[in-house]
C-alpha cells in the first residue's frame, strides 16, 4: 500500500491491511479488541467464574492497597496503563487517600468509553485527568506535563504484561522506564504458571462469553472498514504453547472464504482451517518477574501473591 494512502488510513485500517496479507500466520493486535463493545464483553469476562485471574487480582489490590500506598509514599500522581473502567485501581486510590495525600489519578486508555466510566467510578475520589491514548504515548504525555517535584506510581494491573511477546517484554519495560523519573514507583499484575486445564479454561469459558469478545474484533473490522467478515464461518479458538508458556486466542476460519473491506479497497483470503492470532497471554514465575525489574531499570520492593489464584502484584521502583 502507498504511503500517501495508508496516511489517510486509521491505525486499525494499516494494521488489518499488514496483519492479514502476511504471507505465513495472519494476525492482528489485541489493541483493538477494546471498542466500546469490546471494553464492555471484557468487564463481563472478569466476572466468569472460569477467569479468576480478575478476582485474584482485585483481592490483592483490596488487600494489599494500604500496604503499597505506604511503600510508595508521598505521591501526587497516580497514572495507570490500560486502565479500562479503573473498577480496581479504586482501592489504590483509597489507600493513598488515607494517609492524607492530595493526587491526580491520569489513566491511559484507548477506548473512550472505558475512559468515561473510569471518570465516573472514581471521580467522587481524586481529580481524574483521562488520557486516550496507546500506553507509551499516554504515558510520554503525562512525563512531559508533570510538575518537577512529583513522584509517580504507575500501574499496570490485569496482568496485561502477558500480552507483550516474551521477547519483547524488557524492551517495552525500559521504555516504560524511560519515561518514569528515579523514585517513581510501578506496580505490575502478573498471571503465574499454573495448571494447563485450568489456565485454558480461563480463556475459552462455558457461556463464551470470551468467543464473543475475541469475534467482536473481526465485528469492529466490519463496522469501521467496511469489512463483510461473516463471523458465523469463524470459530474461537484457545491453544497452550509449552514452549512459550502462553495461552494462544485465534480465530479458526470454517471455510475457504474471500473477505473484502470497502475502506481498505483490499481482499483477503483465507484457507479452511486459517486462523488469524489475536492473543498472547504469558504466564510467569516470580523469579523470572524479577529479573525484568532488574533488566528494565527497576529494583522490586515488594510481591504479593494469591493463594486461590497463582497471582502477583509486584512493586518496582525506578532506579
Amino acid at each position: 500500500m502507498a504511503a500517501s494512502a495508508t496516511s489517510k488510513l486509521s491505525p486499525l485500517a494499516i494494521d488489518v491491511a499488514e496483519g492479514l496479507s502476511l504471507a505465513g500466520q495472519k494476525r492482528i493486535s489485541p489493541h483493538y479488541f477494546y471498542d466500546a463493545l469490546g471494553s464492555s464483553l471484557f468487564e463481563a469476562i472478569t466476572l466468569l467464574p472460569e477467569y479468576g485471574l480478575a478476582r485474584a487480582d482485585e483481592r490483592l489490590l483490596r488487600r494489599y492497597a494500604s500496604d503499597i500506598a505506604a511503600m510508595a509514599g508521598n505521591l501526587s500522581i497516580v497514572s495507570e496503563l490500560g486502565s479500562g473502567t479503573g473498577k480496581k485501581t479504586k482501592f489504590i486510590l483509597e489507600g493513598i487517600l488515607a494517609f492524607g495525600l492530595s493526587i491526580v489519578y491520569r489513566p491511559i486508555d484507548v477506548s473512550r468509553a472505558a475512559l468515561e466510566t473510569c471518570q465516573q467510578l472514581v471521580g467522587d475520589l481524586c481529580v481524574v485527568d483521562t488520557v486516550c491514548s496507546d500506553w507509551l504515548e499516554g504515558l510520554g504525555e503525562i512525563d512531559r506535563n508533570r510538575d518537577p517535584g512529583g513522584r509517580l506510581l504507575l500501574l499496570f494491573l490485569g496482568s496485561s504484561i502477558g500480552n507483550i511477546e516474551r521477547t519483547c517484554v524488557v524492551e517495552f519495560l525500559r521504555s516504560v522506564r524511560f519515561h518514569l523519573r528515579e523514585g517513581d514507583f510501578f506496580l505490575i499484575g502478573a498471571d503465574l504458571i499454573k495448571n494447563v486445564n485450568r489456565t485454558l479454561a480461563a480463556y475459552d469459558d462455558a457461556t463464551g462469553v470470551t468467543a464473543a469478545f475475541n469475534l467482536n474484533l473481526l465485528g469492529r473490522i466490519n463496522r469501521e472498514l467496511d469489512a463483510n467478515f461473516d463471523l458465523k464461518s469463524f470459530a474461537h479458538d484457545v491453544r497452550w504453547n509449552h514452549v512459550e508458556r502462553r495461552i494462544e486466542m485465534h480465530l479458526v476460519s470454517a471455510r475457504e472464504q474471500i473477505v473484502y473491506s470497502g475502506v481498505l479497497d483490499m481482499s483477503f483470503h483465507f484457507r479452511a482451517g486459517e486462523t488469524i492470532w489475536t492473543e498472547s497471554s504469558h504466564k510467569f514465575t516470580q523469579d523470572e518477574l524479577i529479573t525484568y525489574a532488574r533488566e528494565s531499570g527497576f529494583e522490586e520492593r515488594a510481591t504479593w501473591t494469591d493463594a486461590e489464584w497463582p497471582f502477583a502484584e509486584t512493586l518496582w521502583q525506578a532506579v
